[in-house]
């Protein structure tokens, strides 16, 4: 099958018979989605783009789509008692539903990925309104996750259909993020490899890297990871889980707030981390603390940079180099009440890797998070 508009492959071993040409959207199941609307339009720079509730016809939940860059974020919540919405909720807390592909047939995305054995949750459907329409399908992930396949080459409205356009007067300025780089998954004890395979042999995704506990661990906790990523490279998905260590994990942590196998990081890119990370302090984002000893030795490690050393000390912000160039990276506290979700901030200058080389002040330093959280 042919993809519209030609995206080059950049990973030869795979499959690729799933052509997928970016994050369409990230939906997050909340308690209030007002005010977590709210939250990333004030703290994250979000946009108002589009809006689904009780004014739109919509009997059973309110939407709110927001966008920056080609980051688009719906947050949901139920208008009614009961329901799959307030169960994810009551179970999980807020977080992520649907991650949703972008895609020229969502249709064939469906039927490739169930006859390779994928459990259906949404059989192919068209949705219309006077703006054209949309194509979306859907599969079952690790935990409660979803997968859409949305295909909206015959659609020029705001969002999607069912969605009305949201102009609000408010409207604070963004804060520099460009796109999706990667989203993290948290699965269970022993399960790792089972969604790797899923997406090898499901999806056509190839395995980038692998960290085992001796890269990832501190003196307490490790865990273990593999990156998936599809042939343009534009989707990645690590998928973590527990690893033996002496004390209890972040990733065990989130498995029992989050009650299963979920999102744990969305990792979203700026050309500007110094920017992007000022201007989230100024708003209120909360960052994980990185001691300053970290800056007296990491220009040894990484060799020369274009940034100021001074600012991303000031900033917290970790530095890590691999063959291709370097990365910048911060990472925030969890931006829930639960100790589950949070967000990476990333800066590529030319590096395709993951931090490897943060690994050990990165976990140290959400240990000390769990320490207060008496969950260590």
């Amino acid at each position: 099958m042919q993809t519209e508009t030609q995206i080059p492959k950049i990973f030869e071993d795979v499959q690729d018979f799933l052509p997928i040409n970016g994050t369409d959207y990230i939906e997050l199941y909340v308690g209030n989605a007002k005010q977590a609307a709210h939250y990333y339009q004030s703290a994250w720079g979000f946009q108002p783009l589009a809006y689904k509730g009780l004014e739109t016809g919509s009997r059973d939940r309110v939407s709110y789509a927001l966008r920056q860059g080609k980051i688009t974020l719906v947050l949901t919540s139920p208008l009614q008692a009961g329901g799959p919405i307030n169960e994810h909720i009551n179970k999980h807390g807020d977080g992520v539903k649907v991650i949703a592909l972008w895609v020229d047939d969502a249709t064939y995305s469906w039927q490739a990925t169930t006859q390779r054995g994928a459990e259906s949750a949404l059989e192919p459907q068209k949705l219309t309104d006077e703006h054209g329409e949309v194509i979306i399908s859907g599969i079952k992930t690790y935990g409660e996750t979803l997968h859409y396949f949305i295909e909206r080459k015959n659609y020029h409205g705001a969002f999607l259909p069912g969605f009305k356009s949201w102009a609000p007067n408010y409207r604070p300025a963004e804060v520099g993020l460009q796109y999706v780089d990667h989203i993290v998954g948290n699965v269970g004890w022993g399960e790792m490899n089972k969604w790797v395979d899923f997406y090898a042999k499901v999806m056509g995704f190839t395995q980038l890297v692998s960290f085992d506990d001796k890269d990832i661990s501190t003196e307490y906790t490790a865990l273990m990871s593999k990156v998936m990523t599809n042939g343009n490279g534009r989707i990645k998905f690590p998928i973590n889980e527990p690893a033996v260590g002496r004390k209890k994990s972040q990733i065990e942590e989130y498995i029992e707030f989050y009650n299963g196998a979920g999102v744990q990081h969305i990792a979203v890119a700026t050309n500007n981390i110094i920017h992007t990370v000022s201007e989230l302090k100024k708003r209120g984002v909360d960052f994980l603390y990185v001691p300053p000893t970290y800056y007296d030795t990491v220009l040894d490690r990484v060799g020369e940079i274009d940034e100021d050393l001074e600012e991303l000390k000031q900033l917290g912000v970790l530095i890590d180099r691999d063959d291709e160039g370097y990365l910048l990276q911060l990472f925030t506290k969890p931006v829930l009440d639960r100790p589950t979700m949070f967000f990476e901030i990333i800066q590529r200058k030319g590096a395709q890797s993951f931090g490897k080389g943060n690994f050990k002040a990165l976990f140290e330093a959400i240990e000390r998070e769990q320490a207060l959280r008496g969950t260590l």
